[in-house]
């Protein structure tokens, strides 16, 4: 497995976010949050993932981005148990919720349990 983060693997879709925010189902590790949809994805790839920061407690746009950056490398790094044993297209959004700036080992931990948590949801299913 590949630590690669494509453009093939980034969601771009404006009407697949849409949906997700409105139908899509959640998980969440403090200061993490994950929606998940299954869905036809354009790309043939098993996941599509966005990452998303708040301006409402970054105002400034070099700190949103620098969490952005650390929630990437975090899901690149841990996605390897994810892309084996999907079945199904997802869409997936990972949210920060906190309000102060993260380091890295606190959101590579966080994002480690979200997915998880996600893997065993739609085992469930």
């Amino acid at each position: 497995m590949d630590f690669k983060f494509p453009k093939e693997q980034r969601l771009k879709s404006k009407k697949i976010i849409e949906q997700l925010f409105k139908k899509g189902q959640s998980t969440s590790d403090f200061p993490l949050k994950l929606l998940y949809l299954k869905t036809a994805l354009p790309e043939n790839v098993p996941i599509q993932v966005a990452v998303v920061a708040p301006k409402k407690h970054f105002k400034s746009a070099v700190k949103r981005n620098r969490i952005k950056r650390l929630i990437r490398e975090a899901y690149r790094l841990n996605k390897a148990p994810i892309f084996n044993n999907m079945e199904a297209q997802y869409a997936l959004v990972i949210l920060y919720l906190g309000k102060e700036m993260p380091s890295f080992s606190k959101i590579e931990v966080g994002v480690k349990t979200l997915l998880t948590k996600f893997l065993k949801q739609i085992s469930d299913e």
